[in-house]
């Protein structure tokens, strides 16, 4: 036996009890311009079932209408949202045609395309379609994939700081040496006056490599790479 229809004067009035579609609250189904709130069991099992189909939120612009905010808003006059039968779903999550799709899988069987609005009307019939329909796109809603990475052996910021590394150990070898060969200066005296310049220039490349590897992460940084 079909689960009743039954109207509430407002929203808040229908029992938590009778509420069971976990991803859609009563307010989202009331009259907009009332509160008022016709409950449908059946649309409602289908609106959930086109949900739990698609696995993602669906933004309900209009749902059931009161006679007197359906005029009000143009409504047609013999509109199934005064049935609470029919919901006008925003397209902007969803590929147009995939939602289509689900949704007579489901049992709609009334659509409406409104695509300079943004929305679709969806209802339980009687089978029928209006509007001008949706562009295609040329790239449906794909899954996103995750930030690339960079492979570690060519990361500019390990090269950076690798640079870095070995300017500074340099340097400070060259300190060593400078020691050990005046230790030794009859033999290799003649390479004593370099040191110095040999030592400034290790110092530069480390500085040089660690300019490398903060501008790496900066750029990395911008372009959401980390």
């Amino acid at each position: 036996m079909a689960d009743p229809i039954r109207t509430y004067q407002h929203f808040r009035e229908v029992p938590d009890t009778l509420w069971r579609w976990p991803n859609f609250s009563p307010a989202e189904i009331a009259c907009r311009g009332t509160g008022q709130l016709k409950l449908h069991p059946e649309a409602l099992d289908r609106l959930q079932a086109l949900r739990d189909r698609l696995d993602k939120p669906l933004i309900v612009r209009s749902a059931y209408r009161s006679p007197e905010h359906n005029r009000a808003v143009g409504g047609a006059p013999r509109s199934k949202h005064m049935e609470g039968t029919a919901f006008d779903i925003a397209m902007s999550n969803h590929d147009p045609a995939a939602f289509e799709a689900a949704a007579r899988e489901v049992g709609f069987l009334g659509f409406g395309f409104y695509p300079r609005s943004g929305f679709m009307h969806i209802d339980l019939g009687p089978a029928r379609v209006w509007g001008e329909p949706f562009p295609v796109r040329a790239v449906p809603f794909a899954a996103e994939a995750p930030p690339a990475r960079e492979v570690l052996a060519e990361s500019r910021t390990l090269k950076g700081t690798g640079a870095a590394g070995v300017a500074t150990v340099g340097a400070a070898g060259v300190e060593v040496a400078q020691d050990l060969l005046a230790e030794a200066q009859g033999a290799v005296l003649p390479l004593v006056p370099y040191l110095d310049t040999l030592r400034w220039l290790f110092i530069a490349l480390a500085l040089a490599g660690i300019a490398v590897a903060i501008w790496a992460r900066l750029d990395d940084w911008k372009r959401g790479l980390r």
